[in-house]
This record gives C-alpha cells, structure tokens and sequence, in this order.
C-alpha cells in the first residue's frame, strides 16, 4: 500500500507560513471523482495514526485536513490533536442540525473550524459563532462578490477569511485590501518587483564554490583555499560535519579533512543548502522549504531514472528553481550572476531536457496533479511505485536540513 499526498502552503499577510493543506488520494491515477472526500479524509487519518507523523509533513504547522459529514459523525476529527489540525468542512456538505451539533462539540473540544470553498447562505449565520476560518475561491468569485460576503459577516469579528487560487502578486494585493488574513496560492513564488539584486561578498564566495564544484572531479585543493579564506563559511562547514543531518561523525584537524570526511555529494548539497539560505534569509521559510523539497525530489527522481552521471546537477537545478522568488527578480537575471552549466539553465530558463522534466515532475507533485504526473512518470519510465516515497523522502529531508541550517547560520 502506498500513500499519496501533496502539501499547500498557507500564509499570513506578511508571508510567514502559517498552515499547510494536505491534498490525498489514493494513487496517481486514481483522482476525484473516482475517490470522494469520505475515502480520502479515512486513508489520511489511517495513515496519520499507522504509517506517517503529521509533523513529518508539516512540521511544527498545523493541518488544514477536509472533513465530510460522514467523517465527522464517525468522529475522525479527535483521532488528532486540536494544535495539529484544522478542521476544514467540504464545501459539499450541507448545513443543517446534525453539522451544527458536530461543529459545537469540535469547537467546545479546542478544535479550530474552517468553511472550505464558501458559498454565501443565510442559514450558515448560525455556524459563524463557532467557525475560526472561512476559505473563498479566488478564482470562482468577483471582487464585489466576496466584499458583499464579508460584509454580510462583519458582525462576527472572531473569523478570519483565507483567499485561495491566488495566483498573482496583484491579486494578493487585493485580498490584502479586502481584509483577508490568510492566502493559499503560488503567487508567493513568482518574483514581485522586477529589480537587480547584488550578492554580498559571503554570497559570491558560496557561487565560486557553487562553480568549483559542479563538476564530476572536484579540484579539493582549490576548494580548501577558498574556505580557507572565509571563517564564517569554515564554521558552518564543520559545524555541520557535526550535525544531525550528517549522521557520520569525526574528529576534524583541518578544513581539507572536514571536505575529505564530508565527501564530494554531501558537499554540493551543503554548499546549495547554505547559498540559498543566504539569499532567501529575509524571505517567507516556506520557499526555502520548498526549495529544499524540489532539489531533493528532482535528485532522487535522477538517481531512480539512472539517466544522468551526476545526479547532484538535478539537486541544484531543483534548489534553484524558485531563485527568482528569492532574488525578486527574472529567472534570466537571476541566473546570470551564477557560473552554471548549460543542463541547468536549459531547464529552468527554456524548460528543456530531462532536468526540466523533473522539475515539471516535481511541480505536478506540489499541486497534486497526479493525472499529469502519472503520465509523465510513464513517459520517464520512472517506477511509479517509488515516486511518492521519494516525495515524502524530501519532504522529510528538507525539514532535516532546515533544522541543521538554522543551527549553523
């Protein structure tokens, strides 16, 4: 048995993660409608109390998690920790006595309630004293729609609006001035301001050494030179040789026996890590989260398709593939203040050859797209069996290294 899921962030208004959706269903082939929100919600309990930990996915966020009326009455909601989930009400169930019962005994419980896909009704007034969150599809209303809808409940304080679908930076302006105080979408990885951002010394250094070893032989000595040269890049570096994420531990005499003992893979991987955690330091988390998934998603992806002699090049074509957002600038100007080989800039500037076919991978995965993903999982030849292990894989890994980062930076 496998288990399949996507994660969504959702954030604040200053960006900051707050919560993540889980999307799931019960294979890559198959999506809605041949699975019904019943199915889904069950297989996501199931797996959250036999196969997975919550945190392992969200880490120290909560859940917003889909709830039908069948899954509430049979009381699946308590199966988890009122600090782990949000309990989202399908937009497909009806209010009547029977919800309403149900939601007074959540909220008296500590649990927090949120309205998915809310369509305006008069009869849910009698809900909005014990709803925390009410979810409006972007996408699916006008503007003077959903003003109407927040006017209507103005009277109750105490809920908070969440603007999904959003998709462009100027939309997100306009839920901002709307009111709303939480957003679902991907605008948050598209760059808001066209502008040139200059890297700082330490910055410039991490792409020499970006440069230096992205090559199948590594020239050590020069490598140990520029470390060498930089104390605060030598602290991190033996600092995470002692690490948790670095599970081999060793005594280390100099900077060329922490490489040596590192080795050439896990070196990419740190100097990577490092590089965009510098730039993105005054970013949202959630794209060095996200960051940090793809290049492992896209570096496994590599290893299972055995197409590439160096796999760690899909590492860092996934790492920088959100380096516009972080920069706030073109994906062209982004890439040009870095040294890199043509397969990466190919794929992320052009979209082609097998690394862009990763990265498409990889994104089909984060929207849960699992029609298209099955199709090019096929196409790749990849085993679709070991596909959504290596997500959860770097889901995992990524929350690993953001913990090991945040101790050394």
């Amino acid at each position: 048995m496998y288990f399949y899921a996507a994660r969504q962030p959702i954030l604040d208004k200053d960006k900051n993660l707050f919560a993540y959706e889980l999307l799931f269903r019960d294979g890559l082939d198959n999506v809605f409608p041949n699975i019904d929100g019943h199915e889904a919600t069950t297989k996501l309990i199931a797996g959250s109390q036999f196969e997975f930990n919550l945190e392992d996915i969200t880490g120290t966020k909560p859940a917003f998690i889909n709830f039908t009326l069948e899954t509430l009455q049979k009381g699946y909601a308590t199966l988890l920790a009122p600090e782990q989930v949000v309990v989202e009400i399908l937009e497909t169930v009806q209010p009547g006595k029977r919800l309403l019962a149900l939601v007074k005994e959540l909220k008296d419980a500590g649990y927090t309630l949120a309205l998915d896909d809310y369509i305006h009704n008069p009869v849910w007034r009698h809900f909005y004293p014990y709803i925390d969150i009410i979810k409006i599809d972007f996408q699916a209303l006008s503007v003077e729609q959903i003003s109407k809808i927040l006017n209507d409940i103005k009277d109750f304080p105490a809920i908070k609006f969440l603007a999904e679908k959003v998709e462009t930076h100027e939309q997100f302006e306009i839920a901002q001035q709307l009111g709303f105080t939480y957003f679902q979408g991907y605008f948050f990885s598209k760059p808001e301001v066209i502008q040139s951002k200059s890297l700082a010394p330490s910055e410039i250094t991490l792409a020499e050494l970006l440069y230096e070893t992205s090559s199948a032989e590594i020239n050590l000595r020069k490598i140990t030179e520029v470390f060498e040269r930089d104390v605060n890049l030598s602290y991190k570096l033996l600092r995470y040789t002692n690490s948790a994420a670095f599970k081999r531990r060793a005594e280390i005499s100099t900077i060329k026996q922490a490489l040596v003992v590192l080795g050439a893979e896990e070196l990419k991987k740190f100097l990577s890590v490092l590089f965009t955690a510098q730039v993105s330091s005054n970013k949202p988390i959630e794209l060095m989260s996200l960051s940090l998934t793809r290049a492992r998603f896209a570096e496994l992806l590599a290893q299972s398709h055995g197409q590439m002699k160096d796999t760690a090049m899909a590492f860092l074509a996934g790492m920088l593939s959100l380096i516009d957002a972080i920069l706030d600038e073109t994906m062209e100007s982004a890439l040009s203040k870095l040294p890199l080989s043509n397969e990466i800039k190919n794929a992320l500037l052009n979209n082609e050859g097998v690394l862009a076919q990763y990265l498409a991978l990889v994104k089909l995965y984060e929207q849960a797209n699992w029609t298209d993903a099955a199709t090019l999982i096929e196409q790749l030849k990849l085993d679709p069996k070991e596909v959504p292990d290596a997500y959860h894989d770097a889901v995992q890994w990524a929350n690993l290294q953001l913990q090991a980062v945040s101790g050394v930076a």
